[in-house]
């Protein structure tokens, strides 16, 4: 029987955004991945389809304009999990305020469900006061067509050449006042429907008094219930979600520890007062979330509280946090060296700065380190070579440094964002060798990035194949090489020269990706593709499972549809791609 892979990277429903000129778009549309301990995976896609934004989410460099809105990204690394902070008078001073708060706290569990319910009258009451949750939508929907009108034509207006194009500027600058008198005139007509409403509802005599006869009633009782005193069983949940608290927080300073412990006890209030169940371990880490994550209270001694932490990279907010993970633990090649090397450092300097940073070892050990990770790269006389600038290496040597840097703290996964594009050909398989031959002597996981399919023929054990954001197709490197199911895996496979018949025409995808500042309705490659269905235009297909290892994300693999067979230039394409990439059978 297999041994069954360790996952150590689990993305789960992850959305990726971008605010851009006063619009939002959508980069990445809920990815579930799961990465495993040891493996080779590519992620593969034209440009623009969400490769290098979704590894960049779990390597902690989105740029400054880039959130998670959505989803959970969890890193297993048990040695970082693993927490322990000092249990001495400042810690107990925290924990024993910490508990104090909560006890108080505890009190408005009693009257949860009244809570909730005069909530829910509140919220009756101001819809009927203002607008409908109908007219709200419709009146969002109507005022985003015309921000996004407006933004389109000033961006346009932005890129015109006031010498030559007055004319065309002139038309854009009345568009423009055009839309602002509508947004104008869009609010204004909202506003006066939200006030009708509320004088509506203020002269309805009847319902104000059955408004405050209920509220009236159902404050009385929520007075009563939080007299209650909680129970033993209570006492001893807050001592523990107090210590809890204090191992969530303890790696910081002082005064970021006092911020966050605040922000902590008014989520738990909160939750308390709402009757989220604490004693469940998801709720309790939702709420947590929310500040800090949370870390699991363990055990402890008279000088040591020990617990664990369930490490959500989408939910990492501090740069203490990131400089613990990237680079010791996720590390990254980008495609060109010389926007990763700093060209007036030396190469060996550049190496141990990264080694005494996370190593914290003394500046011989970090050199003896940087030469033997020279070697174990391939640079030829590495000695003398160690104080040698980025322009006195080839293109070649510069990518082997790159790795030997990003090796150089022994991390558990491997970004390599197309390492290879910005070299020839034949350099490109010497580092797809070295990548390889490398993960063998250190154990990482490989996550490849790359636009072309046929360079992960000899370095994959699995494939992602991207579109919009979305993960299309997932299977082995044999599945999807030599059994694809998707028609955008189709595409990408039919449009690689190397499988190409002498004197035929090359293919190429026709239209382009969509765009992502839009609502996708239906399969997002329902209009590029050749063998569209009908419900491609209308619903966005499920992932279905093709063997345990392979999935597809198209309505070609439902039973109801019509058999489509995959375009001749792929079928029985084994030997082609055994011959154009020099394929090795296992």
């Amino acid at each position: 029987m297999e041994e069954e892979k360790k996952v150590l990277l689990s993305v789960r429903d992850l959305h990726v955004k971008f605010r851009v000129r006063g619009r939002v778009l959508t980069a990445i549309r809920g990815i579930d991945l799961d990465i495993y301990e040891n493996e080779s995976i590519a992620i593969v896609g034209e440009s623009g389809s969400g490769k290098s934004v979704f590894t960049k989410t779990f390597a902690g460099m989105l740029d400054s304009n880039g959130f998670i809105s959505e989803g959970r990204l969890i890193f297993s690394d048990e040695e970082l999990a693993d927490t322990h902070v000092s249990n001495g008078s400042v810690a107990q001073n925290f924990i024993k305020y910490a508990k104090s708060k909560l006890d108080e706290y505890s009190k408005y569990e009693f009257g949860a469900a009244t809570w909730v319910e005069m909530k829910k009258l509140e919220a009756e009451r101001k819809e009927r006061m203002g607008l409908s949750h109908q007219e709200e939508a419709e009146m969002e929907r109507a005022m985003k067509e015309l921000v996004d009108g407006r933004t389109n034509v000033f961006n346009l207006k932005q890129t015109l050449d006031p010498k030559s194009q007055k004319k065309e500027i002139a038309e854009a600058s009345k568009q423009i006042k055009e839309y602002d008198a509508k947004i104008k005139e869009l609010k204004a007509e909202n506003e006066k429907k939200a006030k009708e409403h509320k004088e509506a509802t203020s002269k309805d005599a009847a319902y104000q008094r059955d408004y405050e006869k209920k509220m009236g009633e159902l404050k009385a009782r929520y007075a009563e219930e939080i007299k209650g005193v909680p129970d033993q069983k209570t006492l001893e949940r807050n001592e523990i979600l107090a210590k809890e608290i204090y191992l969530s927080i303890g790696r910081y300073g002082f005064h970021k520890r006092l911020q966050l412990r605040n922000g902590l006890l008014k989520a738990l209030k909160q939750a308390m007062t709402m009757g989220v169940d604490l004693d469940d371990e998801v709720q309790r880490n939702k709420v947590f979330d929310t500040v800090a994550f949370r870390v699991k209270y363990l055990d402890e001694t008279a000088e040591k509280l020990h617990g664990t932490c369930i490490l959500n990279l989408a939910n990492v907010k501090f740069a203490g946090d990131w400089n613990q993970i990237r680079g010791s633990r996720i590390a990254t090649v980008f495609q060109d060296p010389m926007t990763s090397l700093n060209p007036i450092v030396t190469i060996g300097k550049q190496i141990t700065s990264v080694i005494v940073r996370h190593q914290g070892c003394s500046e011989v050990e970090a050199r003896r380190r940087a030469i033997e990770l020279m070697h174990k790269v391939g640079i030829p006389k590495a000695e003398s070579r160690f104080d040698d600038y980025p322009f006195q290496y080839s293109g070649g040597m510069r990518q082997r440094i790159v790795i030997a840097i990003a090796l150089s703290c022994q991390p558990k996964i491997l970004i390599c964002d197309e390492p290879t594009t910005a070299l020839d050909v034949t350099i490109q398989a010497q580092i797809l060798k070295l990548i390889k031959d490398l993960q063998k002597e250190f154990g990482y996981t490989i996550v490849f990035i790359t636009h072309d399919l046929g360079v992960v023929a000899n370095i994959a054990d699995r494939v992602a194949v991207l579109y919009a954001g979305q993960v299309v197709e997932l299977g082995s490197v044999e599945e999807v090489f030599y059994d694809p199911r998707h028609p955008y895996t189709w595409a990408l496979l039919s449009s690689l020269p190397q499988l190409a018949q002498s004197g035929s025409k090359l293919y190429s995808i026709t239209g382009t990706p969509p765009s992502l500042y839009n609502n996708i309705v239906g399969d997002a490659f329902a209009p590029r593709n050749p063998f569209c269905l009908k419900i491609d235009t209308l619903e966005e297909p499920p992932m279905f499972q093709v063997t345990d290892t392979h999935y597809a994300k198209t309505w070609l693999l439902d039973p109801r549809s019509p058999k489509i067979e995959k375009p001749e230039g792929i079928q029985n394409i084994h030997e082609k791609i055994l011959n154009a990439y020099n394929v090795e059978e296992v």
